[in-house]
């Protein structure tokens, strides 16, 4: 069932349920007023009768031409009177002598034939007043009271029925605008649907589409570069590894060695390449690498002085390391820290040592790792473009991603990668990740 069509039925049956209660209520109302008006008409007329008939001396009945007095009838009322020892001395209708003879004081029905009476029997002064209406005018009476309240109610409902439909019509349209709109986009559009004109209500909804496709362009991007980066990082190394091992085939001896030798290497700085490129690719493409393990500062730390690609004599470090764990995975935090490594020991002159560093203070919510080696350095317009794809300053080293993968690590986890070359000589990396709650309560400085 569509939502208007719900809309519609449970709106609709709880207006008509509602207006249903409340007309049946105001009609027992109605009715309830109504017998009670009548019934006081009927209670007001007997006593204006025994009003007039006390004013009048006893002398004017016995001098009277007939002994009972013709009353004048009243439409839709009979009235009797009789004097104290019973007898009839006024009356409006002769043949209703069993409907109007005296009785207990107050309202009861009776029956004349196939007619029912509403009477009302009233004493006052000796003299008994007896006054009737006939139920079946009353009936009709009633009838066209109801069938004028009732008509009103009728038209308010359906006129409600109206009105709740063109309004759930006109408030339901954005929603077939955006289907429809969503239905005749091309499947490779991906941009953001239009939020002009659309209720605050379905707004969040849009903005939340809009998001998705946003994520979704951005990995499609990703694979597209990926795709792209792939091809043209991965020609070059193949074409060279083919051409080696031709050479190779139509050679013999030490040149043949070497050729091997060569392949050999391109091999390697192959899979190194796919090693990188997977990375980033996972890195930006928000998979997850949580193991469980706790990323201890110090065990990243010497996990990442093990697998560079320097002896870890090169290396100088703290004698101690923070007491904190890093909010982020192990694998990425080694990752990162590995890479600024590598590049400072192949930029920095061969045999110099590379100094790493963690700064941090207890209660802080991130720590910096630093790197620094005693290269030349480089100028600002390097600074600025080091952390693309595939830049390298120099075209025989490394696969120009190290660096993109450690911004991407740190871009992923709310920190940051900068660079620094100062002006007496060599280069400095920064690695600004969060930290986790602290387990010591030392605040200190290492360097």
């Amino acid at each position: 069932m569509s939502l208007r069509s719900r809309l519609l039925l449970t709106l609709g049956l709880t207006l008509a349920l509602l207006w249903g209660v409340a007309a049946a209520w105001l009609m027992r109302d109605l009715e309830d007023k109504f017998v009670e008006t009548l019934d006081q008409r009927l209670a007001q007329s007997a006593r204006m009768v025994a009003g007039l008939v006390l004013q009048l001396p006893f002398e004017v009945w016995a001098d009277a031409e007939h002994p009972v007095m013709s009353i004048p009838p009243i439409e839709g009322l009979a009235c009797q009177v009789h004097s104290p020892q019973g007898a009839i001395m006024a009356r409006t209708h002769a043949d209703l002598d069993t409907v109007l003879a005296p009785g207990e004081s107050g309202h009861t029905y009776r029956q004349a034939g196939d007619v029912t009476w509403r009477v009302f029997t009233y004493e006052r002064g000796g003299i008994v007043i007896t006054t009737a209406d006939r139920m079946d005018e009353r009936d009709m009476l009633l009838s066209d009271v109801i069938r004028i309240a009732v008509v009103p109610f009728v038209v308010a409902l359906v006129g409600s029925m109206m009105a709740l439909w063109l309004g759930i019509w006109r408030g339901l349209a954005p929603l077939t605008r955006l289907r429809e709109s969503l239905a005749n986009r091309h499947p490779d559009a991906l941009a953001p649907v239009a939020t002009y004109g659309l209720p605050k209500e379905i707004r969040p909804l849009i903005e939340t589409l809009n998001a998705l496709l946003a994520r979704i362009q951005q990995t499609i991007i990703r694979e597209q570069r990926f795709t792209n980066d792939a091809a043209h990082e991965l020609r070059t190394p193949l074409t060279a590894i083919k051409t080696h091992l031709q050479v190779a085939r139509r050679v013999e001896g030490q040149a043949a060695m070497a050729s091997l030798n060569y392949a050999e290497e391109g091999v390697v700085r192959l899979s190194s390449t796919l090693d990188q490129l997977l990375t980033l690719a996972r890195v930006e493409g928000r998979l997850r690498f949580d193991d469980g393990e706790a990323s201890h500062v110090a065990e990243v730390a010497e996990c990442a002085l093990a697998d560079s690609h320097a002896h870890l004599e090169r290396f100088v470090v703290p004698d101690q390391w923070p007491d904190a764990t890093l909010a982020m995975p192990r694998e990425l935090a080694i990752t990162a820290l590995r890479n600024l490594l590598d590049n400072a020991v192949h930029h920095g002159p061969p045999e110099t040592p590379v100094t790493l560093t963690a700064q941090w203070e207890h209660g802080e919510s991130h720590l910096t790792f630093s790197v620094s080696d005693q290269g030349p350095g480089v100028d600002s317009a390097t600074l600025e473009q080091i952390t693309r794809r595939f830049w390298r300053a120099s075209k025989q080293q490394g696969s120009g991603l190290g660096l993109a993968i450690v911004a991407a690590i740190a871009e992923r986890f709310g920190g940051a990668v900068t660079f620094a070359s100062p002006a007496e000589g060599g280069f400095i990396a920064r690695l600004k990740v969060p930290v986790m709650a602290p387990t010591d309560q030392v605040s200190a400085v290492y360097e």
